[in-house]
């Protein structure tokens, strides 16, 4: 899944293709092992299918569709169904005629030419052909690099009329009225969702989307505050991108997201190799049809509390897939960080083994402001959503409506945050020496805690 994710050129292809990975829109599917091929026949709105072929050992690919995106959503489908139900391709017993073909020329243009003084032709004629392939080749390099700048600058314009849509959508709301907005949500930021996708704004319009859920997971009351929340972050990330439209984490969350191989090739991209534990992960299935799957890690070895994000996406259509990682695992490994200005994703690129298991590293905690992390989150990159926090010593009570609070140890009349999970009861009032959590701005979201009984894993 991470080599399809990488291929990807947008969130918004891979969000086209976790729709086709059906079965019934592949009459059909069907595989040559020796040759490392798949191959198969999507149907599309027209009467004849679109033909897919890809090269499983190098994932060469070509489609008959008319897209501009390379590789197409029909392409990231086929390799979504061979990576998620193999089973599905049938042996075939012979090779269709069009792979043959396509198979042909992807030869043909990789084979060496021959050697200086073969074929007939003199050394000097030779070195003229060699001379003239590399004004060609350069030619061509210089071509494709116009290419690439054109296509960048046609994106960075068409985002930036996407925020300026933005900025208008958000003045309407609030000119509108925030009741209006709340009731009405769903409707009204699939459509701005929906334009900004067009605009190329793929990921922005992806978090827009999430809006309603957002506000529907608190009580009434709640909700006018967090929608001026969430739309002032979005004014401030919109303000932010148009100041360094190059940023590479402004661009990962407006338009479209690094690849693993050029996050790795990035050599301003921090790297550390620590002993991590897994606190626990967080999936939801979000409108777009893909399911979002965060794994959150802590650094062992850090002096305070250092956390990392392991993102991954997956269509909800493929169910519920066998995890990675266990909440309560220990291991050694390196990790390299996406660019950002508060690093929190990652990619672990070398996991060297298990540790044993044991208490969590002594923090030293701010007792008068459990949440000075989270605001210092904010003061570098105010339009992040959830931000890990380390709580000091605390318990979690309930009150006279039923609502779980995480209440501080120190301060029992002071400090206390509401959680958005259902708590179990053997856990309320038991002395937590810490506690790992996400904070949204309004809610905790558990992940694990250490108590006189150990480890407890509450995500």
């Amino acid at each position: 899944m991470k080599t399809i994710e990488a291929l990807a050129p947008d969130q918004a292809s891979l969000s086209a293709a976790s729709k086709l990975t059906k079965q019934s829109n592949w009459p059909r599917l069907e595989k040559n092992e020796q040759l490392a091929l798949i191959w198969g026949e999507c149907q599309g709105s027209g009467s004849n299918p679109y033909r897919v072929v890809v090269d499983t050992g190098d994932h060469g690919y070509k489609c008959t569709c008319p897209s501009r995106k390379f590789p197409c959503k029909h392409t990231l489908a086929l390799m979504w169904i061979a990576a998620t139900t193999p089973a599905s391709f049938a042996a075939a017993g012979s090779t269709p005629e069009w792979v043959n073909d396509w198979l042909g020329r992807r030869r043909k243009t990789t084979s060496q030419a021959p050697a200086p003084g073969a074929g007939g032709k003199s050394i000097g004629e030779a070195s003229r052909d060699e001379e003239n392939d590399v004004v060609e080749d350069a030619a061509s390099v210089e071509r494709r690099e116009a290419a690439q700048r054109k296509r960048a600058q046609d994106t960075r314009s068409a985002v930036s009329a996407a925020l300026d849509e933005l900025d208008q959508w958000i003045s309407d709301q609030l000119r509108l009225g925030l009741a209006g907005f709340v009731d009405n949500s769903s409707d009204r930021c699939r459509r701005i969702a929906a334009r900004l996708v067009d605009m190329k704004a793929t990921a922005l319009a992806g978090r827009i989307d999430e809006i309603p859920s957002r506000l529907m997971g608190l009580r009434s009351e709640e909700r006018p505050d967090a929608a001026i929340r969430e739309l002032g972050k979005l004014v401030l990330l919109a303000k932010a991108w148009r100041l360094t439209p190059d940023d590479a984490e402004l661009k990962r969350l407006v338009s479209s997201s690094e690849s693993r191989e050029q996050v790795l090739a990035n050599p301003d991209a921090m790297q550390i190799e620590s002993s991590w534990e897994v606190l626990g992960e967080k999936i939801e299935t979000r409108r777009d049809g893909l399911v979002s799957h965060s794994t959150w890690l802590l650094d062992l070895n850090s002096a305070s509390p250092r956390f990392a994000l392991l993102l991954d996406y997956f269509p909800a259509s493929a169910g519920r897939r066998s995890n990675a990682f266990t909440p309560g695992d220990r291991f050694d490994a390196r990790l390299v960080f996406y660019p950002a200005r508060q690093p929190l994703r990652a990619l672990m690129v070398d996991r060297k083994g298990d540790i044993s298991s044991g208490e969590w590293p002594d923090f030293g905690f701010d007792i008068a402001d459990p949440l000075a992390a989270h605001v210092a989150y904010q003061d570098m990159a105010p339009w992040l959503t959830d931000c890990p926090v380390m709580l000091p010593p605390g318990a979690i009570l309930k009150d006279d409506r039923g609502d779980a609070w995480w209440q501080s140890a120190d301060d029992p009349h002071g400090i206390a945050l509401p959680i958005a999970d259902t708590v179990s009861p053997t856990l309320l009032g038991l002395d937590l020496t810490a506690t790992a959590a996400l904070w949204s701005g309004s809610r905790l979201h558990l992940l694990a805690a250490q108590s006189g009984f150990g480890r407890l894993d509450l995500s």
